[in-house]
């Protein structure tokens, strides 16, 4: 089987999570500069089968769009210009910062670690995945 790879795409930094080859496990895989995404993608894309991409879909508490919803728009349409076979969906990524800001604090990460904003969109991307599947029945 191929992998799943979760995006959580933000103005400059983009957080990347893939399952294992039987989708049973999501990882952080990356943070990566976004404007990084797409030579990262065929990179990757290149050395392991990629099944679907998700990307966190940002969205207010009442369902608004929020500033960051046009660049993830734009996002969308990058990864599917340079990626036409491969499936795209969205995903509610409502809390998962904030869930993963938690986590952090539940495994112990010292203050200076849990504000490493990288690693927290690295974890917001596994949270995201890990929801995805869930809601799957993978």
């Amino acid at each position: 089987m191929a992998r799943i790879l979760a995006i959580d795409y933000g103005l400059k930094r983009t957080g990347i999570a893939v399952t294992d080859p039987l989708q049973l496990i999501a990882t952080g895989l990356a943070t990566i500069n976004s404007g990084e995404l797409i030579p990262f993608l065929k990179k990757y894309c290149l050395q392991e089968p990629v099944e679907k991409i998700i990307i966190g879909d940002p969205k207010n508490w009442d369902g608004s769009d929020t500033h960051a919803t046009p660049l993830v728009k734009k996002a969308i349409a990058d990864i599917r210009k340079h990626f036409p076979a491969l499936p795209l969906e969205t995903v509610d990524e409502r809390y998962t910062s904030k869930m993963a800001k938690d986590a952090m604090l539940e495994m112990g990460l010292k203050k200076m670690q849990r504000r490493n904003k990288a690693l927290v969109d690295e974890i917001a991307a596994t949270i995201m995945l890990q929801e995805y599947m869930g809601r799957s029945g993978m």
